[in-house]
């Protein structure tokens, strides 16, 4: 029976407009619409206004449209 890849540990980030800081070291961050873990070297979107990570375009796009709809 074959594992899944250990994750490693959570990371904390400060997201900035073009890059992020890492305040507490670790291999990945959670997707802040699914939850879904993202390796630092996968990570390609965020929001540095709400300070959190996307693990796809489509997670950005869900945020957005909540975000339009709670308004």
């Amino acid at each position: 029976m074959l594992r899944p890849p250990a994750l490693g540990t959570e990371a904390v980030l400060e997201y900035s407009n073009s890059d992020y800081r890492i305040i507490r070291q670790g291999t990945f961050v959670r997707c802040g619409v699914t939850g879904n873990p993202i390796q630092l070297d996968d990570l390609r979107y965020w929001s540095a206004e709400r300070q959190e990570a996307y693990s796809s375009p489509e997670a950005v796009l869900t945020r957005l449209r909540e975000e339009s709809t709670a308004r």
